[in-house]
């Protein structure tokens, strides 16, 4: 098949949208497909990126990290036309979604959509007010709607993501297809312990110490403030238990002043941004990976950081229902109380249960293959209904140009 993807965020971005993009062109080309994906510039991005076509870009309002391109560039939709696409696959309601739309209706191509974000958990970035934040997750759920309504199939990583766009009246067929993970790239026999330990006098962290370890968009609705709040207590009596922060965004200043009203400066560490291809070291560094979050649709972060063989002491969360088994490879919490117990049986438990082996265990069929096979398996389905259509229409008006000669 040949087989074009519009996204507004791909590699070298670093998050889950993009990876999954990435992942699944080069996986899809693996396996024998044509696959061209159509983006927005992106500041560090390759000189030469093979069948990637990108679209002058500014940063996103509601999301400043992410970047919006333009809707229609006619050079480029004539190149679209010439390259015999059997499907359309779009990874956003916005920029290049819309482009992608209208690409399917005039080469009456069948489209399918992945709804990768929950938009109603971002909505406190443009209101502060909660009667305005009501009525903009109610326009959250009608846009959903209609862009998933408006499409031949939608793809989704969960059943918590299928049963959101249920509630909100989604008629079309979903399909649920967790994104892969390359299990390999983060595979902690790639890193020796001379590595980790060099990475950790980087940020002054002694070898004895126990690191939890956040990993992703430093922002609001990652609930990383609810882990910060439990800090002192925590750290009052584990002396030895760092805290390290990886990734930016609109959260970081507020995060930062958190830690120094706490005196906690030292105990818990901002990385910053770090390069893709040093994710891997980040992970092997730490001892527990720690969300607050209950915005994920998929939670990749804590699947890569099971398949670097950390357990995970997270928010519950119905997304981590096929992946974190409490007492096994992790714990979830509600409160307070449910996190600093999770922490102490992960960190200090005298146990045997071996949460980090157990925990690359779980995620081994979440490869990035398997993502690959499912997709394409949604795209068969998708082109034998798309096919089945235009007969049907084709025999419709074969009898009506009939009827009109009578």
């Amino acid at each position: 098949m040949n087989i074009a993807l519009f996204t507004d965020t791909y590699y070298p971005e670093i998050n889950g949208v993009a990876n999954s993009v990435y992942i699944l062109k080069n996986e899809l080309e693996q396996i024998g497909h044509t696959v061209y994906v159509f983006t927005t510039t992106t500041p560090g991005s390759p000189e030469y990126e093979h069948n990637v076509f990108r679209v002058p870009s500014i940063p996103f309002a509601l999301i400043t990290e992410r970047r919006v391109g333009i809707f229609y560039l006619p050079k480029l939709a004539s190149i679209i036309k010439k390259l015999d696409l059997d499907l359309i696959h779009t990874h956003t309601e916005f920029s290049l979604g819309i482009f992608g739309r209208i690409m399917a209706r005039e080469l009456r191509l069948p489209m399918v959509h992945t709804y990768h974000t929950i938009y109603e958990d971002y909505t406190h970035y443009l209101t502060h007010f909660k009667t305005l934040d009501k009525r903009a997750k109610a326009f959250a759920r009608v846009f959903t709607k209609v862009c998933c309504n408006t499409v031949e199939q939608v793809i989704v990583p969960t059943q918590k993501v299928k049963d959101l766009l249920l509630t909100y009246s989604v008629h079309k067929e979903i399909s649920i297809v967790p994104t892969g993970v390359n299990l390999k790239k983060f595979n902690p026999a790639l890193y020796s312990k001379e590595d980790v330990l060099r990475l950790k006098k980087q940020y002054d962290i002694q070898e004895q110490d126990k690191i939890m370890l956040y990993l992703g968009r430093v922002s609001k609705e990652k609930n990383i403030s609810e882990i910060i709040e439990s800090m002192p207590e925590y750290m009052s009596k584990r002396e030895n238990v760092k805290f390290v922060i990886v990734g930016n965004g609109p959260e970081m200043e507020t995060l930062k002043q958190m830690v120094a009203e706490r005196n906690l400066g030292g105990k818990i560490l901002f990385t910053g941004a770090q390069p893709w291809d040093n994710i891997g070291l980040f992970y092997r560094m730490g001892d527990v990976f720690v969300s607050g979050s209950t915005s994920e649709t998929q939670g990749l972060t804590y699947i890569e950081a099971m398949a670097a063989g950390l357990p995970i002491v997270a928010r519950r969360d119905r997304c981590l229902d096929d992946i974190l088994v409490p007492g096994w490879n992790g714990y979830d919490f509600t409160d307070r109380k449910g996190l600093l117990e999770g922490l102490d049986s992960v960190l200090f438990g005298e146990s045997d249960i071996a949460y980090g082996e157990n925990a690359r265990k779980n995620v081994q069929k979440l490869s990035t293959e398997a993502f690959a096979r499912n997709v394409e398996k949604v795209y068969e389905e998708v082109m034998k209904r798309d096919a089945i259509s235009k007969k049907r229409e084709e025999y419709e008006s074969r009898k009506i140009r009939r009827l009109s000669r009578r």
